[in-house]
């Protein structure tokens, strides 16, 4: 008998571990298909609807029959439409050459990765961090070098921190402001003292800025890349429309970098992906050059009354201590008194109270729970309810 052919698979990809954020949410999503009561506050996406002119504007594209390839780093209306965005809301200025439009934020950072990392390099990851960074790190051939930073000092990450981790290797940094999952808000001063030691050691910031536009408490969003034309050659900004205009299956993110880098992200998205859906590249020229910003300061401030109640009513609970986030619309909150692992706790509380929250685990903290308010009050106060009667039982 012919012995059976064994395949062999990518032993890089087999070091990438599956998104926990979207098996939890598929779980929950599968449960409520079946007519079972879950109440999901899992999710990385606003519940808000895209805004309506932004909506017409694809429309409008598909009827005019924009609908063919585009150039691969998105169309020249796109890429000005963000530079103006850029110099407008960052005091950024970008020549279209140095933009290049992706399937979303995520793309983005990926595809830069792809680009400026070698095997033996090393890139630094802030934990708590969005936990693709790692992942696509291994996927770029490099290794995550993590800083692990605490809730006692609000999940900050100091310049002494990157010193003591900083060698021949390190290739970049990955700073995420405001943050998934904590909300943590850098000021001028604490980047100002990051950006000076990359500066001075040749070390490349990858600035992802996807949530600044969802900021609290009278808070000031600071990109990095602004704080002088030397950081700025040192930095990639990452942005996009998912988070800021509840567009997040439209799969539109950007960056803007040196043109020789952008340059370079254009040639591997022009073998990879190509272009950008046209429709939504339309969409977001709208999105972009229509004056939106008071339905995006009202949908912030409706993110802000969430936050306010669900840390109020989870504080109740002597077992849990939220961290209270200056932007984004996530709850970090600490579980270490409830004497459970993350992931445990998350997979419990689902099966006993049909109740859905993402494990801290994947984020580098086991001891805590991801807790999504992009969702209506009623759903969020049943929520808070379960999870605090599981708690107590």
């Amino acid at each position: 008998m012919i012995e059976r052919f064994k395949m062999k698979l990518s032993e890089k990809i087999g070091k990438v571990a599956p998104s926990v954020t979207l098996a939890i949410t598929s779980k929950a999503k599968e449960m409520l298909s079946k007519g079972e009561d879950v109440i999901v506050l899992a999710a990385g996406e606003p519940d808000f609807d895209t805004p309506e002119i932004v909506k017409n504007a694809a429309i409008k594209a598909i009827n005019d029959g924009y609908t063919k390839y585009t150039p691969a780093g998105g169309s020249k209306e796109l890429k000005e439409a963000i530079c103006c965005k850029l110099n407008k809301d960052n005091n950024l200025k970008y020549k279209p050459s140095e933009v290049v439009v992706s399937n979303g934020a995520k793309h983005s950072i990926y595809n830069v990765l792809q680009v400026i990392c070698n095997p033996g390099d090393e890139v630094i990851v802030v934990s708590p961090y969005w936990l693709s960074y790692p992942e696509m790190v291994v996927l770029a051939g490099a290794t995550p070098k993590i800083i692990k930073t605490e809730k006692a000092n609000g999940f900050r990450v100091t310049v002494e921190q990157v010193k003591e981790v900083v060698n021949k290797n390190t290739r970049a940094v990955i700073l995420n402001s405001p943050s998934n999952p904590a909300g943590v808000v850098y000021n001028e001063t604490e980047l100002s003292e990051i950006a000076d030691f990359c500066v001075s050691n040749g070390i490349m910031i990858i600035s992802d800025e996807i949530y600044e536009k969802i900021i609290f408490d009278g808070e000031k969003h600071s990109s990095i890349a602004g704080l002088s034309d030397e950081v700025k050659s040192f930095t990639v900004v990452v942005n996009g429309l998912s988070k800021s205009h509840s567009m997040t299956g439209w799969r539109v993110g950007y960056m803007a970098a040196d043109e020789s880098i952008a340059k370079m992200v254009t040639t591997l998205q022009s073998h990879s992906t190509s272009n950008p859906c046209s429709i939504s590249q339309a969409a977001a020229v709208c999105a972009l050059t229509t004056d939106l910003d008071k339905e995006i300061l009202k949908n912030a401030e409706e993110f802000q009354k969430r936050r306010d109640f669900l840390v109020k009513s989870l504080s109740e609970s002597k077992k849990l201590v939220p961290f209270n986030p200056a932007g984004a619309f996530y709850l970090f909150c600490d579980i270490s008194a409830c004497g459970i692992d993350s992931l445990s706790f998350a997979q419990n509380l689902l099966r006993d109270k049909k109740t859905a929250v993402i494990p801290g685990k994947p984020f580098g903290h086991d001891d805590f729970i991801r807790i999504s308010f992009a969702t209506d009050m009623e759903t969020l106060k049943e929520g808070a309810e379960r999870i605090k009667e599981w708690i107590g039982s």
